[in-house]
């Protein structure tokens, strides 16, 4: 007889890299709507290879596959089979009351899914797995060319939440999926660093007004340009809600094993006495907060960036570039972003003992910020600090600032307000 408590031998992992080069045709293809569906094809290379192999592993398999997004990693499985959403849950070690949201590669397939006989004519029924008892899902098409390909090969619905461990840090990168499911899952598509850096908005479309559940790379501006959407309204809150509509309402979210303390934009500078009991310290810095080692009684002073004129520089910049022609161009020609040092301070405390502090700066740019954070506090994590001190931005100042500290907030023990 077996015995039911010998450890069970972890699965290979293995990251199939990517390229857009693969891509020999993007094709619109209009009905309704621009997106209708679409068309792709791909070459013969090794590349091309690998995403055929991993939309058949999507359809067939239990085991979920991690793929780039323009937000964030995803790990994603056919959504109309139990067992396969199962994998998902039990690879993350998602609480099962946590629902997921569905990725569709056009219109069409989405359509397929809500018609009344798709059971009769195609299966397209979602696995219950899929709403944690809600009688409503969640449904987006990412505006990435790969995770589009992926699923258009698929030829199924994906369920897909971020490709992290329950309440870590979402991942931007291949590794990042490694770092956290290594053993767990069996395929990680590297499509490089994500885009955009947090996760995407999440709208109620059912409520009147819609309502905002999630905040992220769409604005509320951007939403009250979609007709019967003209008064679309805030519906998130920054802390855990019992009954939870979308991802990431309900537990605790986003967290390192360091502990997070947030300083609210509007907050003092961390001081010396707020890091007395720590010996390594991690320093996540953005608009204001310098190390400054010529004052022995602040840890840190507080100078905004400057730009060229001397101007204050936030970094507030919005993109213009929407549809079909953005979707092309974040996914073609992005432009890759840098990796972010960290810089390590050997400091004397007053009275004499000594600090490491780890100081990584993501400087002024919210984009930037979105992009760098979750790396920024897997980094420190892998440097073994003790806490986290992290530099927050204004949310007021738009919808990409909300983004960020909302996930801020649920990834925080402390928060340090003004």
């Amino acid at each position: 007889m077996a015995d039911s408590h010998a450890p069970v031998s972890a699965m290979k992992t293995t990251i199939l890299p990517v390229d857009t080069g693969m891509i020999t045709c993007i094709k619109a293809i209009p009905g309704d709507d621009l997106l209708d569906d679409l068309e792709i094809d791909l070459n013969d290379t090794e590349d091309a290879q690998h995403i055929r192999y991993a939309a058949s592993q999507l359809k067939t398999s239990n085991i979920p596959v991690a793929f780039p997004t323009e937000t964030v990693y995803g790990l994603g499985t056919d959504a109309t089979r139990s067992s396969a959403v199962q994998g998902i849950y039990k690879a993350k070690q998602r609480p099962a009351d946590n629902p997921l949201i569905v990725h569709f590669a056009s219109l069409k397939q989405l359509r397929d899914v809500l018609r009344p006989n798709a059971v009769q004519t195609n299966g397209h029924v979602l696995a219950p797995e899929v709403t944690a008892g809600l009688s409503t899902f969640g449904a987006r098409i990412p505006a990435n060319i790969l995770a589009l390909a992926l699923i258009k090969f698929a030829d199924v619905p994906v369920a897909a939440p971020s490709a992290n461990a329950s309440t870590k840090p979402s991942p931007t990168a291949a590794e990042h999926v490694k770092f956290d499911l290594d053993g767990r899952i069996e395929i990680i598509v590297d499509g490089g660093l994500c885009e955009v850096g947090v996760e995407s908005t999440v709208v109620d479309g059912l409520s009147s007004p819609p309502m905002i559940l999630r905040p992220g790379g769409v604005s509320l501006e951007q939403l009250r340009t979609c007709p019967g959407w003209e008064n679309v309204r805030i519906g998130y809150k920054n802390s855990a809600e019992e009954k939870p509509k979308a991802p990431g309402m309900k537990y605790r979210h986003y967290s390192p094993k360091a502990k997070v303390v947030l300083y609210e934009s509007e907050a003092d500078a961390p001081s010396w006495e707020d890091i007395k009991e720590y010996g390594k310290v991690g320093m996540i810095t953005t608009r204001c907060w310098r190390v400054d080692h010529s004052n022995a009684s602040a840890l840190v002073t507080k100078k905004h960036y400057e730009s060229a004129n001397g101007e204050a520089a936030l970094g507030t910049h919005e993109e213009t570039t929407r549809g079909f022609a953005r979707l092309i161009a974040n996914t073609l020609h992005a432009t890759p972003v840098s990796r972010k040092g960290i810089m390590l301070h050997r400091l004397t405390r007053p009275g004499g003992s000594g600090i490491e502090l780890f100081d990584l700066a993501l400087g002024p740019d919210t984009a930037g910020i979105a992009r760098g954070v979750f790396a920024a506090l897997r980094e420190l994590d892998r440097v073994d600090v003790d806490v986290i001190l992290v530099e927050g931005i204004d949310d007021a100042e738009g919808t990409t600032a909300a983004a960020v500290m909302n996930r801020l907030r649920k990834a925080a023990e402390v928060n340090v307000s003004g």
